[in-house]
C-alpha cells in the first residue's frame, strides 16, 4: 500500500451458489485508489462492478482476498467491526434507496450521523448546503425530484466526512443536466481528499474520472485514464 493509497483490495474473490451452479463474480481483482482520485469501474451488466463496490465497503465479505481502509484490514472482520469502520470512513451512494421514506431529507443525515460516536461531526444544515439542498431539509423523499433525491442520497453519504465514497450507478436514473450536477459535487470532494470509485455505464461518468476500470467476468481487463 502506496503513502497516498486510501482504499486497496487485493486478489478478490468472491462466489455465489445457487444448487449446483456456482458464479465467479470477482477472479483476483485488486485495485487501490488513492486520495483524492475518482476511480469509475465499467463493464457490462453481470461483470462483478457491484460485487466489487460491496466487498470495498464491507458490505460484503470475499471470499478470498483482502481489502485495507486507511492501511488497516477491513474484510475477514466480524460484521460489527466492519459497521464501524464503515460508518465513520466510507460513504455509500446507490442509484435509490439512499433515504428512507418516513424520515424528512435533515432526520436521514442525522440518523447516519447517530452512528459514529464523537468526533467531529458537520450540522445537517452544512451537510445540506454543500450538496444545494439547504432549503429542502423539511421535505420527505417523496416529496423530492430526481436530481433533488440524487442530491440528497449524496448528503447522507457525506454526512460523516468520509475519506472514501462508493457511488453504485448514481446518476443511472437523471437527465444529463442533472447528472453533470451530481459529477461536480463528487469532484468537489475529491479535490478535498475523499478517494471515490463509481460503478458507471455512462460515458459521462467514465469522462469525469481520473481513471477508468474495466471489469469483465469479475476480471479487470482494462484500465485507461481519460
Amino acid at each position: 500500500m502506496t503513502a497516498g493509497t486510501t482504499l486497496e483490495a487485493r486478489e478478490l474473490y468472491r462466489f455465489y451458489r445457487a444448487g449446483d451452479e456456482e458464479t465467479h463474480a470477482l477472479r483476483g481483482t485488486s485495485v487501490a485508489v488513492d486520495a483524492g482520485e475518482v476511480v469509475v469501474v465499467t463493464g457490462p451488466s453481470g461483470a462483478g462492478k457491484s460485487t466489487l463496490l460491496a466487498c470495498l465497503g464491507g458490505l460484503d465479505e470475499p471470499d478470498a482476498g483482502t481489502v485495507f481502509l486507511n492501511g488497516v484490514r477491513l474484510s475477514h472482520r466480524p460484521e460489527q467491526e466492519r459497521a464501524a469502520a464503515r460508518a465513520r470512513g466510507i460513504g455509500v451512494l446507490f442509484q435509490s434507496g439512499n433515504l428512507l421514506p418516513h424520515l424528512t431529507v435533515t432526520g436521514n443525515v442525522q440518523l447516519v450521523q447517530r452512528l459514529v460516536r464523537g468526533g467531529a461531526r458537520q450540522r445537517p444544515a452544512d451537510v445540506l448546503h454543500a450538496v444545494g439542498l439547504e432549503t429542502r431539509g423539511h421535505a420527505r423523499p417523496g416529496e423530492l425530484s430526481g436530481g433533488e433525491s440524487a442530491r440528497a442520497g449524496l448528503a447522507v453519504a457525506l454526512a460523516n466526512g468520509p475519506r472514501v465514497i462508493l457511488a453504485d450507478e448514481p446518476t443511472g436514473e437523471l437527465d444529463a443536466t442533472t447528472e453533470a450536477g451530481v459529477l461536480e459535487l463528487l469532484r468537489a470532494e475529491a479535490d478535498r481528499g475523499c478517494a471515490i470509485v463509481i460503478a458507471s455505464h455512462s460515458p459521462a461518468v467514465a469522462a469525469a474520472g481520473d481513471r477508468v476500470i474495466r471489469l469483465e467476468l469479475g476480471r479487470i481487463v482494462g484500465e485507461a485514464r481519460p
